[in-house]
C-alpha cells in the first residue's frame, strides 16, 4: 500500500484530491496543513461522503511549512512513496496587497517540503502543483505548452514560478524525483467565496452586481475552468505513468469561456437575472491578466480523458453551492 503526503490537504483542491484518492486507491494519506484561513474556516474533509468509512486511512499533521518538518513527525510517518505539494497561498489580490508575506510563505513552504523529500531516497515522485499564471497573459489564439518561458505578471504568479525553479533545482542537484503540473482556474464544491464562481453565485442570489474584469472597450477577460475532481483524476493518471526524469504536464480546462459568459451561465442555472458590470482590469486590479490558456495535448496524447464535461462540472458546482449556501456563501 502506497503512502502519500499531501500538503494543503484540508484546502479546497486538497480536499477533492483526498476524496478522489480515498475512492480510487487503497493508499494511506498523510496531510500537512497549517490550518490557515482557507482550510480552518470549514472542515471540508468531514463533508466527503465516504469520510467516516475511510478516515482511518488519513493521518493529519498541523504543520506550518514555512518551518522545517519536525524530525519527530518525519520519524513517525516513516517511508513515503509520493509527495503532492498543493499548499500555497493562491489569492492574487492578497499577493498584490501583501507581496512580501505572500511570496515568502509560498517559497519557504516549498523549500521545507523539498528538504523533507530529500530525506526520503525511496520517494517515487514529488508533484509540484503550479499554475497557468506563471506564463503570464496569453495572446489571442495562443495556448502555452510545457517548458515555455515564464512571464509572471503578479506576486502570486512569481511565487509559483519560484516554486517551480526550486523543484527543478532539487531535481538536478539532489535527484529528488520532481515533476511540475500547471492547471487552470479550478471550480467545484467547497470553494471559498472569494473565488469567482462562488462569488458570482452569492451576488446573483442576492440581486447584487457582479463585477467582470475586462477592457475599457468592454471586452471581458476569459479563462479555462476545470473541476477539482477532473484535476484530481488527471493528477492520479500522471502519477500512475511513473517518473522518468523531470517533466512538466499541463492540465487544462475543457473549453475557454469569457468571464461574462460564465456569469450568464451561472445566472441561467440558478434561474435569476444577472446584473453585471465590466470594469477595466488594469485600473481595477493591476497585475491581473486578461486571458490565460494552456495546451494539454501532451496529457491527452498519454491516453487520458476527462471524466466530467464542462457543462456537467459547472451545473454540479452551482447546484451544490446553492444547496449549501448557508454554509459556504456566508
Amino acid at each position: 500500500m502506497n503512502k502519500v503526503v499531501i500538503t494543503g490537504g484540508r484546502g479546497f483542491v486538497g480536499s477533492h484530491l483526498v476524496e478522489h484518492l480515498l475512492k480510487n486507491t487503497d493508499w494511506e494519506l498523510v496531510i500537512f496543513d497549517k490550518l490557515g484561513y482557507a482550510s480552518v474556516s470549514k472542515d471540508r474533509l468531514a463533508d466527503i461522503e465516504i469520510w467516516e468509512a475511510n478516515k482511518h486511512r488519513v493521518h493529519f499533521y498541523a504543520i506550518d511549512l514555512t518551518l522545517p518538518v519536525p524530525d519527530l513527525i518525519s520519524a513517525e510517518i516513516g517511508p513515503i512513496d509520493y509527495i503532492l505539494h498543493l499548499a500555497a497561498e493562491s489569492h492574487v489580490d492578497k499577493s498584490i496587497e501583501q507581496p512580501r508575506e505572500f511570496v515568502l510563505n509560498n517559497v519557504a513552504a516549498t523549500i521545507s517540503i523539498l528538504e523533507y523529500a530529500r530525506q526520503h531516497p525511496e520517494l517515487r515522485m514529488f508533484v509540484n502543483f503550479s499554475t497557468d499564471e506563471v506564463y503570464g497573459p496569453a495572446p489571442d489564439n495562443k495556448s502555452f505548452k510545457e517548458f515555455e518561458w515564464h512571464r509572471p505578471s503578479n506576486p502570486y504568479a512569481a511565487s509559483k514560478s519560484s516554486q517551480e525553479a526550486l523543484g527543478i533545482a532539487y531535481s538536478n542537484t539532489y535527484k529528488v524525483p520532481v515533476i511540475t503540473t500547471h492547471t487552470m482556474n479550478i471550480i467545484g464544491e467547497r470553494q471559498n467565496k472569494e473565488k469567482f464562481v462562488p462569488l458570482c453565485i452569492a451576488r446573483i442570489l442576492a440581486g447584487e452586481v457582479v463585477t467582470i474584469h475586462g477592457t475599457k472597450e468592454g471586452k471581458s477577460g476569459s479563462r479555462m475552468y476545470i473541476h477539482a475532481r477532473n484535476l484530481s483524476d488527471a493528477l492520479l493518471h500522471i502519477i500512475n505513468l511513473g517518473y522518468h526524469g523531470y517533466d512538466e504536464w499541463n492540465i487544462a480546462g475543457l473549453q475557454e469561456i469569457s468571464n461574462l459568459d460564465m456569469a450568464h451561465r451561472i445566472a441561467v442555472i440558478v434561474d435569476m437575472p444577472l446584473k453585471a458590470e465590466i470594469v477595466d482590469f488594469h485600473s481595477s486590479r493591476p497585475g491581473h491578466d486578461l486571458r490565460y490558456a494552456l495546451d494539454s495535448s501532451k496529457l491527452l496524447a498519454s491516453g487520458y480523458t476527462y471524466p466530467m464535461s464542462f457543462d456537467e462540472a459547472l451545473i454540479r458546482t452551482v447546484l451544490w453551492t446553492v444547496r449549501h449556501k448557508d454554509q459556504w456563501l456566508v
